[in-house]
Formats: structure tokens, sequence, C-alpha cells
């Protein structure tokens, strides 16, 4: 038994990594959406252009990306073992 230990660490480490990959992605794409969606609206609704819904889809790439690093850092802290 204890010689498949290693082998199940290394395979459910490989799983998380997987899903993390998967998962990033979908993070900045939904900050991106959010963000031009609210900037979308305030758009129609103060009848201006679409500065409103540019900025927006900037903001909202700006917290998809702080979100993927942070993200990121914690996995590399759980990685190592660290709980701070």
């Amino acid at each position: 038994m204890d010689s498949q230990e290693p082998g199940r660490k290394r395979s459910a480490a490989f799983v998380q990594q997987l899903s993390m990959a998967l998962e990033l992605p979908f993070v900045l794409i939904i900050g991106v959406l959010i963000g031009g969606g609210a900037g979308f609206l305030l758009d129609r609704w103060l009848h201006s252009s679409p500065v409103l819904l540019l900025v927006g889809g900037v903001l909202g790439f700006g917290g998809g990306m702080v979100d993927i690093l942070r993200r990121l850092g914690r996995s590399e802290r759980d990685e190592k073992g660290g709980n701070g």
C-alpha cells in the first residue's frame, strides 16, 4: 500500500493542476463579460457612446487578472505546504 501512495499524490496534484488550468480562462472571460455588461447597461441608461462598455470591459479584465494571480499564488502556497 505504501508504494502506491506517492503515485496517488502525484495523480491528485495532476488533477488539481488540470482543473486550475481549465478554470482560469473562464475566470478571465467572466470578469470581462460582467464588467462589459455593466458598462453596456450604463451606456444604454445614460444614452452615451460605448465608452462605459470599454471602461467596464477593461475593469473586468483587470479584476479577472487579479483573481487569477490570487488563485495561482494560493495554489503555489498549497503546493509548498505553507499556511501564509
